[in-house]
């Protein structure tokens, strides 16, 4: 056993502007017999520092190299101090432990805080923090940090913080004789498993047991307590705003509305509690009110704005639906920013979802050339894949496809092809193959050069999904017209892609197809002119 075990604590004074303003405790364990004393940095769980010297030869070497370094835990607010370094020891016998405790039970002075800004700057908190934290957040009501951490969730939180094996915050943190800290629940489960190790270093365990890091544990309550009291009065705040603005919206026209609505629209696109706050105060109903046949461009701009970071009930989207309303919204649609004319998509696909609704109030023939605009604009490439979502919902209505197909719809769709993603390209396949459903679709699939080329390519080169929709239009085209389309299909390299379909592991019903295709392209050439076509190696043939 060791002779005098124990903690000394070193009060370093502070100096701002030449003003002594503030002193810190540091700490570091001291053992009189074998001399060994290590300082605790970074969270306080670091192990030993082996250095084989004796106290008064380390006292002599920090006396040379000048003020030793350490990581503050407390910082203790003074108007004046004039102290000299002092130490304390506790009593001979103390437990060796890798790092300082404070008895849970200590009374914290009014005049303390947790200097988090000090501990990120030393790296306890690596880079994490948000200022200084009083203790006053501990008394009164004590929050629940579970609840807490929860509310907080999308919040980066300081590394630190962070249990190694959860990888989520700590609740109730605990560290090993190894120095490394760990959510208690999380170790004790690995130690049941039969583990013997430090899950993060893994360094076999000299001492099995686990120690409550109080410190940390304070840390952890005192930073989350900051934020989650800073989002509370934020979001109180947000709250009062927004029914503000709802009452104003019922006394103001003109410039000042369309300022109100800007506001109310920032504002529900940054809070969630605003969303909520609307919705709760009647505030769709009230907002929908403002669009009407003699509503300004910039002012339903706004109202559009505002209700497409919504949650629309039922009844709201019947409102919405009326054909004035409607056609007020295809109007900014197509006259609209950017940004309004994708707020405008949006909106018109929420309300077709969940709703029934005549298919003329929504697919007007200005809707459709102004979302074929949309997913053209090459300048705007944002607007591609919500103008192609919203095209797809509508042209899933029958009694719209021949509307859709004699604006001219197909050729601009399938010029689209070369230059779009996996996830657009499945779109537009989808759209080309409900409009080859009917006899204007085909024979507009058919009529356009394009067509053939550009569909055959994407087989077996996006996904399986594009490879099935472009097999359904191929075939298509080819049943509708096969002497012509066929022989186009066989010159651009048709017949070794469907090879590659049907040599795949792909479904069965798609080699089906392929192989039914292949066949009917086939039909119009004896075997060996096919072959010669065809291009195919003698493997092959």
């Amino acid at each position: 056993m060791h002779g005098h075990q124990g903690l000394k604590f070193t009060a370093h004074s502070r100096s701002i502007a030449g003003k002594k303003i503030a002193f810190s405790l540091y700490y570091h364990f001291f053992d009189d017999d074998d001399g060994i004393s290590g300082e605790e940095q970074g969270r306080g769980s670091c192990p030993f520092d082996q250095r084989k010297t004796s106290d008064k030869a380390c006292d002599k070497e920090k006396q040379k190299n000048g003020e030793e370094k350490m990581s503050p835990l407390i910082a203790i607010e003074a108007s004046d101090l004039s102290m000299k370094d002092k130490s304390v020891a506790f009593p001979k016998g103390y437990p060796k432990m890798p790092m300082y405790q404070p008895s849970s039970r200590r009374e914290v002075d009014s005049s303390q805080v947790l200097d988090l800004e000090t501990a990120v700057k030393d790296g306890v908190l690596g880079g994490g923090g948000g200022g200084v934290i009083t203790t006053a957040a501990f008394a009164s009501d004590k929050l629940d940090l579970k609840i807490m951490i929860e509310e907080l969730e999308s919040m980066d939180v300081p590394t630190v913080f962070i249990c190694p094996i959860s990888l989520e915050p700590m609740h109730d943190p605990v560290t090993l004789c190894t120095g490394q800290t760990y959510e208690r629940s999380n170790i004790l489960k690995w130690f049941s498993l039969g583990h013997c190790t430090c899950p993060t270093t893994m360094q076999e365990l000299w001492d099995d047991s686990v120690t409550p890091n109080k410190t940390l544990q304070q840390l952890i309550y005192s930073w989350f307590s900051q934020k989650y009291l800073a989002m509370k009065k934020r979001s109180e705040d947000v709250q009062g705003r927004v029914k503000e603005i709802l009452e104003n919206l019922k006394k103001i026209k003109g410039q000042a509305r369309v300022q109100a609505l800007k506001e109310l629209r920032q504002v529900v696109q940054a809070h969630g509690s605003a969303k909520k706050t609307v919705v709760e105060n009647g505030g769709i109903g009230l907002i929908s009110s403002l669009l009407g046949p003699f509503t300004t461009h910039a002012v339903g701009s706004e109202v559009i704005g505002v209700l497409v970071s919504l949650n629309l009930d039922l009844n709201s989207k019947s409102d919405l639906l009326q054909p004035a309303k409607m056609s007020l919204i295809v109007d900014i649609l197509n006259e609209g920013s950017i940004e309004t004319k994708i707020n405008c998509t949006r909106l018109i696909g929420m309300l077709m979802e969940g709703t029934d609704f005549a298919s003329e109030n929504i697919a007007s023939l200005s809707l459709l050339v102004g979302l074929l605009r949309l997913v053209k604009d090459k300048k705007h490439p944002n607007g591609v894949l919500v103008g192609l979502s919203l095209l797809e919902t509508i042209c899933s209505h029958e009694s719209v496809r021949s509307s859709f197909v004699n604006v001219g719809a197909v050729p601009q769709l399938v010029e689209l092809i070369p230059g779009l993603t996996n996830e657009c390209l499945e779109l537009v396949l989808h759209v080309l193959e409900l409009l080859s459903s009917t006899p204007e679709g085909r024979l507009a699939l058919k009529d356009c050069p394009n067509t053939i080329p550009n569909i055959v390519k994407l087989l077996m080169k996006a996904s399986e999904n594009c490879t099935q929709l472009a097999l359904s239009i191929l075939w298509a085209i080819c049943k509708f017209a096969p002497e012509e389309c066929a022989s186009l299909a066989v010159d651009a390299g048709v017949a070794a892609k469907l090879l590659l379909v049907i040599q795949s592991g792909c479904n069965p019903m798609l080699k089906q197809r392929s192989a039914e295709l292949l066949k009917l392209c086939s039909l119009n050439y004896t075997t060996t002119i096919f072959i010669s076509k065809c291009k195919l190696t003698r493997t092959i043939q």
